[in-house]
């Protein structure tokens, strides 16, 4: 198949669009257009792979983006078996884009609202609602693949094409010296909590942060503690290979809606790679901890209580049971090569 892949809200090296999901595609021997934001001195370039640059939708910032991207993408689907859009706002292009397409949807659209602080609280409920519509519309309009199980209540039954890991053949044991968060920094996703835990971490145990950063955190950062390395924005192969090693993985997301109901990818990523969670009791994720002994819970906004958990990990026995509980539940469980498949399978039904 040729494929057109679009996103101009992601990274371009998206750990879900490019590696996971492009990569399947390549390794299948399908060829792939890739239209993103590229930054500069980004290298891209694999077999069987055209990058088409865009300019990034941020925050309010978004129509100028969305009228560029609607020209490349007449352009290329005219040529293309499928098209594949990862925002929701690119959904209204549909009569720009030629021939079958989808919309990979990665979030609970009207849900996330509230973790985004670009939009003002006194908005919320409008934006809400016009969120809602958009769904409906796209619903219509576009072959649907859905990240997680719970969105199929709300948007219908559609493949489900989860955000599981690569799952690697080896991974260090856990050290005692450090803890580590992948992902997005925003108040949402707990970073005032990190950085308050790593204020009150033992002598010793330092915190690595791996991620992009909110505008209204940003602050906090720069005034964090000496215990605290932010490494900002970085490719998730080399995140990855950062965090082997660590003696815990954070996951301290507050208890808001577009939460509760989906495990969070670094969580996985986490246990696939040997490192002990230590993560806020959201439902998911909490039914993991406790019925797989692969971490600790703590509750929400408890900075005390993650360094008592960081505590319970200094045993040495204890961070190899949890690493070892966690690999093997991925492996049975969550790892990539499952959803691979599903995702070609959903994308050769839609061709057809």
């Amino acid at each position: 198949m040729r494929i057109v892949v679009a996103t101009i809200v992601h990274d371009a090296e998206d750990a879900r669009i490019l590696h996971r999901q492009i990569g399947a595609l390549l390794a299948a021997g399908d060829e792939v257009v890739y239209v993103a934001p590229v930054e500069p001195g980004v290298d891209l370039r694999r077999p069987g792979l055209r990058v088409r640059p865009v300019r990034r939708a941020r925050g309010r910032r978004r129509l100028s983006a969305l009228i560029e991207v609607r020209r490349v993408l007449a352009e290329e689907s005219r040529n293309a078996d499928l098209t594949v859009v990862h925002d929701p706002e690119m959904t209204l292009l549909d009569r720009w884009i030629a021939g079958p397409r989808i919309w990979d949807v990665h979030e609970d659209l009207p849900a996330q609202i509230s973790d985004k602080a670009w939009i003002p609280k006194v908005a919320h409920g409008a934006v809400r609602a016009g969120a809602r519509l958009l769904e409906r519309r796209a619903g219509r309009r576009f072959s649907l693949t859905l990240a997680e199980p719970a969105y199929a209540d709300r948007l219908g039954d559609h493949p489900v094409v989860r955000n599981t890991p690569l799952f690697p053949d080896q991974a260090q044991p856990p050290g005692e010296d450090r803890v580590v968060h992948l992902g997005r920094l925003s108040k949402g996703r707990g970073a005032e909590v990190l950085l308050e835990t790593a204020r009150l971490l033992p002598k010793g145990i330092r915190m690595d942060l791996f991620g992009s950063a909110d505008e209204d955190v940003a602050d906090l950062l720069a005034q964090a503690s000496r215990s605290v390395a932010v490494h900002g924005a970085v490719s998730n192969p080399m995140a990855l290979a950062a965090i082997s090693g660590a003696m815990a993985g954070l996951a301290l997301l507050r208890d808001l809606p577009n939460y509760r109901h989906s495990v969070p990818t670094k969580v996985l990523e986490y246990m696939a790679h040997g490192v002990p969670i230590i993560a806020t009791p959201l439902p998911e994720v909490r039914r993991i901890v406790e019925r797989y002994g692969v971490g600790f819970l703590v509750p929400f906004d408890d900075p005390s209580a993650v360094v008592d958990a960081v505590a319970e990990l200094e045993n040495e026995e204890v961070r190899a049971r949890c690493a070892a509980n966690g690999r093997r539940l991925v492996a049975a469980e969550f790892d990539w090569r499952f959803d691979a498949a599903v995702m070609r399978e959903a994308y050769l039904m839609a061709v057809t």
